[in-house]
């Protein structure tokens, strides 16, 4: 090997190493723990679901609120005389048979289920950003694996250069190191394109701009550890997935919306109170008690009260009553449908976590290994002589495709686990 090819080796291992540090960083990058983080304080979806929860709750204010009194002001002149007359009128509406406390129940459930659909976005968000993590990680992977590839083969293409150099090698092996290692570079673009693919959706799920740095942090270890009972996890996501309480929510809010229809279909009242000044008179004169005579006029000043009824004689919202029935009936079915749902989901999620792990482990064990011992055994003997350059990039080609399964079903497993934490409602999928 000349002194040209040990520069240039370095200066494209030096590259590579750059490449590869530009998303991964074992010790100061990001995990998939500090991506949720990120995510659940900066994505825009969510921040705009939570303004709608401040919505809500301000209308609980305004439902709280009693209803204004009316002041009613009216002056009348007679335009060919000089009576005129000022009435001064208030009403204040009473809100009887519980208007008012069905209509702050209403609101307060309606705020109950953008808490709880909040809640869930944030489940669903938390479980979107640990897959879109985890498929950038094994692409990543992919990436370094390449690499390490590609290194290999550089240095192999190299020694045959030498050994064709010194007449001990035939040209012809030359220019097959050379294509396959043209291959590896091609396949190791393909690689980094959908890395920085994937890494362009985490940053957007994250609520990142697409040129803010980001390094990936972590490994599929750990996957096949101890799970609670699928029991236990469908107990847990019954009781605690927001999605569902969002249901349970909504039937609260039917029952709520049935009394603020029979409450309105009620005797309501109205209390009035008023002041009436009125001047009247003839176009005549009169005498008065001191024998004078005076224009036949008079002030008069009135008091009045009185009370406003609202008789449900012909409409005792009977249409809206059924309406708020019918709702709470539609509620009740969706939310039993919904438990039978999130039953199913954490069934399946437990029986694809247990074949993925399946797979994984005999991956590991029956593939991997005697994969690279076989690559090794081909190797020595084609540098012995026993076997030709082909044999050895057949059996490389086989053992990429190999690696890379691999990969994939360390990604199926990991996602597998994603999918039972994001159906049982895991507090592993949050951390706060």
């Amino acid at each position: 090997m000349t002194p040209g090819q040990i520069s240039r080796d370095s200066l494209v291992r030096s590259q590579t190493q750059m490449s590869l540090s530009r998303y991964l960083d074992q010790t100061n990058g990001t995990t998939a723990d500090d991506a949720v983080a990120y995510a659940l304080a900066r994505n825009g979806e969510l921040q705009a679901a939570r303004k709608e929860i401040e919505a809500a709750r301000a209308m609980v204010k305004q439902a709280r609120l009693k209803p204004n009194p009316k002041l009613d002001i009216q002056v009348s002149q007679n335009v060919t005389g000089t009576d005129h007359t000022i009435d001064v009128g208030g009403m204040l509406p009473l809100e009887l048979g519980g208007r008012r406390p069905a209509r702050i129940a209403v609101a307060e459930r309606e705020v109950e289920i953008r808490e709880r659909e909040v809640a869930n976005n944030e489940r669903m968000l938390a479980a979107e950003v640990r897959v879109k993590f985890g498929e950038a990680l094994a692409q990543a992977l992919k990436l370094s694996f390449t690499d390490e590839l590609v290194e290999a083969n550089q240095q192999s293409f190299n020694l045959i250069a030498a050994r064709v150099t010194e007449g001990a090698t035939a040209p012809l092996e030359q220019n097959m190191a050379l294509v396959e290692l043209n291959r590896l570079r091609s396949l190791r673009e393909s690689a980094e394109g959908k890395l920085e693919v994937l890494m362009f959706e985490l940053r957007n799920l994250m609520g990142m701009k697409p040129e803010d740095p980001l390094r990936l942090r972590g490994d599929f270890s750990n996957l096949v550890d101890q799970l609670p009972p699928v029991a236990e996890a469908t107990e847990r996501a019954l009781r605690e997935r927001p999605d569902l309480q969002a249901f349970r929510s909504a039937e609260n809010l039917a029952i709520a919306r049935i009394e603020k229809a029979r409450a309105e279909g009620r005797l309501d009242a109205s209390l009035s109170a008023g002041y009436e000044h009125m001047t009247f008179g003839f176009p005549v004169r009169g005498f008065d008690d001191a024998g004078r005579l005076q224009p036949v006029q008079g002030g008069f000043h009135y008091l009045k009260f009185g009370v406003s009824l609202d008789l449900p004689v012909r409409n005792k919202n009977q249409g809206a009553i059924e309406a708020a029935v019918a709702e709470s009936e539609t509620a009740t079915k969706r939310r039993e449908f919904a438990e039978l749902t999130v039953r199913r989901e954490v069934a399946s999620a437990y029986a694809q976590y247990d074949r993925a792990a399946r797979a994984m482990e005999i991956f590991r064990v029956g593939v991997r290994e005697p994969a690279r011992a076989n690559l090794d055994v081909i190797r020595q003997t084609y540098e012995l002589g026993s076997k030709t350059l082909i044999d050895y990039i057949g059996e490389q080609r086989r053992f990429i495709e190999l690696e890379n399964d691999f990969i994939d079903a360390e990604l199926a497993g990991y996602n597998a686990r994603v999918g039972i934490a994001r159906a049982s409602a895991s507090p592993e999928l949050i951390k706060r």
